[in-house]
């Protein structure tokens, strides 16, 4: 059997280790409490009892943990786009080296589509020029820039529709320009 002595140490021991466990648990909880903004606290009371901080801070982690999770589908949407860019932007350039001409033509309205890279400019109202030369009368005209390239469109009509416009000889001085 044990001594009166032995077992109230024993209990002394215990109620001296309880009494440390909560001074380190308020502890801890302090030191939660004030890591979290004092924006996302919803009373506005000075003093919030420790199951109220323990609340907050619970509420305040799920919403950084959703905020991460946007975060991450955001930045997984944003690599594929990337990707999908790389992908055109290879096969764009594949398929026609830049600058790059076309001369659409119907009837007495006559389109331009220009497309050239950053590098590689030349200027615009030149290009206006030859069009106006060869007899056309520029409509409409405007630019692009997406990614590294610069995308250049003119509508244009034939001053006189007797004359007409040569297109191949249009689409030749464009060339030269360009080149």
């Amino acid at each position: 059997m044990k001594s009166k002595s032995a077992d109230g140490a024993s209990r002394m021991e215990r109620k001296t280790l309880e009494k440390n466990r909560r001074v380190l648990m308020k502890s801890l909880c302090m030191k939660l409490a004030s890591v979290i903004p004092k924006e996302h606290y919803a009373s506005s009371k000075d003093m919030l009892s420790q199951q109220d901080q323990l609340d907050q801070a619970t509420s305040y982690i799920k919403t950084l943990r959703s905020r991460i999770e946007k975060m991450k589908e955001r930045r997984s949407r944003n690599i594929i786009i990337q990707d999908t860019e790389k992908e055109i932007d290879s096969a764009t350039t594949s398929e026609f080296s830049l600058p790059f001409v076309e001369v659409r033509h119907q009837d007495s309205n006559l389109e331009v589509v220009l497309i050239s890279g950053q590098e590689k400019r030349f200027v615009f109202h030149e290009v206006i020029s030859v069009l106006e030369e060869e007899g056309a009368q520029v409509i409409n005209a405007n630019f692009s820039v997406v990614g590294e390239k610069i995308f250049y469109t003119l509508h244009s009509q034939a001053v006189s529709s007797r004359l007409g416009l040569d297109v191949s000889i249009v689409t030749e001085r464009l060339k030269q320009l360009i080149r």
